[in-house]
Parts: structure tokens; C-alpha cells; sequence
């Protein structure tokens, strides 16, 4: 369990540096861009901070070779597993758009009626954003930590342990607003106790928190069969771009149904992990085809 604590420290040292350096991070970037929300900015900072300290350890938790990280397949074929799950991860969520329609779960936003360009749009930067953003935690979570945690500790427990940090690391930014004139340089401290705020209420995110910590295993699991985390990050890219172009277009409704999604981000909810668990069986049998000893 040596190098599980090891990566807490490093996620510890992150939430540090959203802390300490998330305020003048802010001050920096607010006259280049227009009005930056000071979590993501901050969000940002804590993950540059993460990987700063995940590169000084590296070597010592004995990961940093292209095979701990994940990256042992040549480039070509690397890319070519990337794209094709890219492409079956945005198919799987077929049947959950489906069910959302079905049960009247959400509506478009006004005034969204976008056509082929429109709908281009929204996927170039939805496919943009979640390779960007499965590229970054793909790497750290199922490439570095759970490589490091499995030869201690064997896969079962690294796989469910990565997991469980995978869903808690979605609510750091949460839900935390502050306006542009009143952020301060205790506004790093706000934004971690509003998170904290968020964990002390379980029943609130259960249901999104138990959906994210079971997409986690299924990528974690993928992570074990293929030997690599190609297919972790087309599968994870796909996921985010469908999400990206839901929220972007419709709002939640506040029909009967409505309970089934949650508070977290209207969409990770009690349906979506009643689906995940079907998809995860799917996903399991076919990579078990392209298994690789361990």
C-alpha cells in the first residue's frame, strides 16, 4: 500500500497547490481570457502541481517506463485502438440517450436547433476536450497508479482503489461559484471546503459517485486485459464527447423520471449506472478476446 499513499500525498499536494497558488494562477490568466471561472482555473493549477510531483517520484515508484504508463503498443496501432474505442464507447451511450428520451429525462435548451455545422462543432470540441482530459487521468490513474499499486498489491485491489479515487477526484471543482469581483486569495481555501461540504452530505452524490466509481473499474479492467491504456482512452473520450454535446444542447427536465439523474452533473445518475453495469459486461467481453498475460 506503500505507493497508494504515495499518490494520495501527490493529490494531497495538488489540492495544496489550489490552495496557494489557484489565486494569483487566476490573477495571471483573468485580463487573457473573458471572465475565467476561478475553479477551473484553480482545477488547473492543482493538476500541473500534481503532475510536477508526479514526475520528481516517478522513478522511484518504479513507473516511469512506457509499459507502467501504459504506452507499449506502437504508435500506429496505439492510435488505431484509441479511435475505434472512441468510436464504441460514443455507440454505447446509445441506449442511454435512448432512455432519456424514452423517459422524458431531459429537453433542449431554447433556442438550440444546430445544424450539421452546429452539431460538427459541438463534437470536434467535445472529442477535443475528452482526449484531452482521458489522455491526462487515463495516464495518471490506470497507467501510473494502478500500475504501481497491482505489483504491490495484485490487480483486484488496484483496479478497485484507482477507482474509487477516479469518481472522488470528479468533485474537486463541485459546484463552486465565486463572481469575478470577489475572488480572493482565500478563494483556493473556499473552493476545497465546498468540496469537503459535498463528501459530509453522501446521500446528495451517492448515486453519481457509485456511477463514476463503476465506469472507473471498467476502465480499469480494460486496463488489465489490453496491457495498455489505448482503449481506456478512446473508451473514455467517447463517453465525454456524448456528455459534452447532451449538456450543451438540453437541461434536465422535472418529470417523474427526473430522480434517475443526478444532482451532480444532470446526467451521472442512478440510470446511467444501471447501464454502465450492462455496458461494463459488454466492454468485458469483448477486450477479454484481446487479453494479454499480466
Amino acid at each position: 500500500m506503500r505507493s497508494f499513499a504515495i499518490f494520495l500525498g501527490l493529490i494531497a499536494l495538488g489540492f495544496a497547490g489550489i490552495a496557494l497558488l489557484g489565486y494569483p494562477a487566476w490573477l495571471l490568466v483573468s485580463p487573457l481570457l473573458d471572465n475565467p471561472k476561478f475553479s477551473r482555473v484553480a482545477s488547473r493549477v492543482g493538476m500541473l502541481v500534481l503532475l510536477v510531483g508526479f514526475v520528481l517520484v516517478a522513478r522511484r515508484l518504479r513507473v516511469a517506463d512506457r509499459s507502467s504508463l501504459g504506452f507499449t503498443l506502437p504508435a500506429p496501432k496505439f492510435f488505431a485502438e484509441v479511435a475505434k474505442a472512441t468510436l464504441l464507447g460514443a455507440l454505447l451511450m446509445l441506449p442511454v440517450l435512448a432512455t432519456m428520451v424514452l423517459l422524458d429525462m431531459r429537453e433542449l435548451k431554447d433556442g438550440v436547433a444546430p445544424g450539421f455545422a452546429g452539431w460538427a462543432k459541438l463534437v470536434c470540441v467535445g472529442l477535443g476536450t475528452g482526449l484531452v482530459v482521458a489522455l491526462i487521468e487515463e495516464t495518471f490513474l490506470r497507467g501510473a497508479m494502478q500500475t504501481a499499486i497491482t505489483r504491490e498489491s495484485g490487480a483486484a485491489l488496484a483496479i478497485g482503489l484507482t477507482s474509487i479515487v477516479y469518481a472522488a477526484l470528479h468533485f474537486v471543482a463541485g459546484k463552486y461559484r465565486v463572481p469575478p469581483d470577489q475572488v480572493n486569495f482565500g478563494s483556493g481555501l473556499d473552493m476545497l471546503a465546498e468540496v469537503l461540504k459535498s463528501f459530509a452530505e453522501p446521500a446528495a452524490l451517492i448515486d453519481s459517485f457509485l456511477c463514476l466509481v463503476a465506469v472507473g473499474v471498467i476502465l480499469g479492467m480494460v486496463r488489465h486485459l489490453t496491457g495498455n491504456i489505448a482503449a481506456c482512452i478512446g473508451l473514455h473520450a467517447g463517453w465525454v464527447t456524448v456528455i459534452y454535446a447532451v449538456r450543451e444542447t438540453s437541461r434536465p427536465t422535472s418529470g417523474p423520471a427526473s430522480w434517475l439523474m443526478g444532482e451532480y452533473d444532470g446526467f451521472i445518475g442512478w440510470m446511467v449506472l444501471g447501464w454502465t453495469l450492462v455496458i461494463g459486461w459488454a466492454i468485458y467481453l469483448l477486450y477479454r478476446r484481446k487479453s494479454v498475460p499480466n
